[in-house]
């Protein structure tokens, strides 16, 4: 089911949109931006209708919703934003061999591969053009490690989005205004029986396709700081300190030394 509600409503709709937004995010979605707010089953998004993506991006993998095979990338407008506010698949035209971009998802079509809802990933506003070397290299070698983790039964909840720190390029094709990612963020997340860990990560668009995903680890805090978001809004600020003020939480478990 696709439900497309604004953080005023969710508030008002606690019954619906709690239990909504529990399923996608760790510890309350993230805050600190002002977009319209697209809750699914798989995933919750907040589309930014000036830069024309995503701020935020959050889902949780688990053992069920991954290894269903491969699927076709079918692009496509997202019904529940105006077309004002997202791109359209035209608008990408010419970009990789311009740009040296993918469309390159936020929230990866593999982590819910296993799912009836899985052509949602494909959907525009969960699409940023990614440098191929970054989507295909060490972006795409941290997403599989994402999903190693949750092959051992871990529930793995991750939010990602986009940084906006320099002038990266701009699509030769789209007729709106738009602003292309610098870099890109992901925060991978587990809750134990209240123990809560995470491990961030921050990857420029310039990376190399060789480059080592566990070389580009963070704090959530610089995360934070460079995103102007609140991961964790719910997160007991007592414990924002080792979780949020120090890396490793999550390194061995994501394939790091």
């Amino acid at each position: 089911m696709k439900t497309n509600i604004s953080r005023s409503i969710c508030a008002a709709l606690v019954l619906f949109c709690g239990s909504a937004l529990a399923e996608n995010c760790l510890l309350g979605c993230p805050t600190g931006k002002s977009g319209q707010t697209i809750v699914r089953s798989i995933y919750t998004l907040e589309n930014n209708a000036t830069t024309k993506f995503a701020d935020w991006a959050a889902y949780e993998v688990t053992a069920s919703t991954i290894d269903g095979g491969s699927h076709s990338r079918n692009w496509q407008a997202d019904p529940d934003i105006d077309s004002a506010d997202t791109l359209e698949p035209a608008d990408y035209t010419d970009a990789n061999a311009v740009l040296a971009t993918d469309r390159g998802h936020q929230v990866p079509l593999a982590a819910f591969s296993n799912t009836s809802d899985w052509a949602m990933t494909n959907y525009l506003s969960n699409i940023t053009p990614q440098s191929s070397n970054l989507n295909q290299g060490p972006w795409e070698a941290l997403e599989s490690a994402v999903r190693d983790f949750a092959r051992t039964g871990q529930d793995v909840y991750v939010v990602t989005g986009p940084l906006y720190e320099w002038y990266f390029g701009t699509l030769p094709e789209a007729d709106e205004s738009h602003t292309i990612p610098s870099g890109y963020f992901k925060v991978v997340m587990t809750n134990d029986n209240g123990w809560i860990e995470a491990s961030a990560f921050i990857m420029e668009q310039d990376s190399g396709r060789a480059d080592d995903y566990c070389a580009k680890e963070v704090t959530v805090d610089e995360v934070e700081s460079r995103s102007g978001l609140n991961i964790m809004p719910e997160l007991a600020s007592y414990k924002e300190s080792a979780v949020e003020g120090q890396t490793g939480g999550l390194t061995s478990a994501l394939g790091c030394n």
